[in-house]
């Protein structure tokens, strides 16, 4: 697998030669396959889904469209640091699309692009369970409430607390 060393790649593969075996190639295991085989990997790679759609006797058309389609699916590699914010009804209408672009600019980023900057990421949820805290926000896993959308200074501050630089290091 790209990056990695020629040892720990045959690891790799060799335990997400072992999660396909545990479900018995089943196609209808797709999912759940694609889940334990990006924890494995830490996102999704072109040669693992090869790897999958050949093991498990599935077009690879229909595994890149499995894991293309959900949200909780990487395919490219994470970035060091990721935000969630929640555009979910109570968020949205409490200030989450203006806390997304908000953070699109002090990050230097685009919305939902998984390379971010190269350091930060910006994705939008549907929603946190956090309704009553709206508008909301994750921060490298960590939840950031009622976020003071309109008061800049404030929501300044929040988002320094919440480990969020001031201008994103870049590359």
């Amino acid at each position: 697998m790209k990056g990695m060393t020629t040892t720990a790649a045959a690891i790799a593969e060799n335990r997400i030669t072992q999660v396909i075996r545990r479900h018995g190639s089943q196609p209808d295991a797709l999912i759940e396959v694609l889940h334990q085989v990006q924890e494995i990997s830490g996102f999704l790679p072109r040669e693992v889904l090869r790897q999958v759609a050949c093991l498990m006797q599935i077009p690879l058309s229909r595994v890149y469209g499995v894991a293309s389609f959900y949200h909780l699916f990487r395919l490219e590699a994470p970035t060091a640091h990721r935000c969630a914010v929640c555009l979910g009804t109570a968020c949205f209408v409490k200030g989450g699309a203006q806390l997304a672009a908000h953070l699109e600019q002090r990050l230097g980023v685009r919305l939902d692009d998984p390379a971010g900057n190269g350091v930060w990421a910006v994705e939008h949820v549907s929603c946190l369970g956090a309704c009553g805290q709206a508008p909301v926000l994750v921060v490298d896993g960590v939840l950031a409430t009622r976020l003071a959308v309109d008061d800049p200074l404030a929501l300044e501050a929040q988002l320094d607390g919440a480990g969020l630089p001031a201008t994103a290091a870049r590359g």
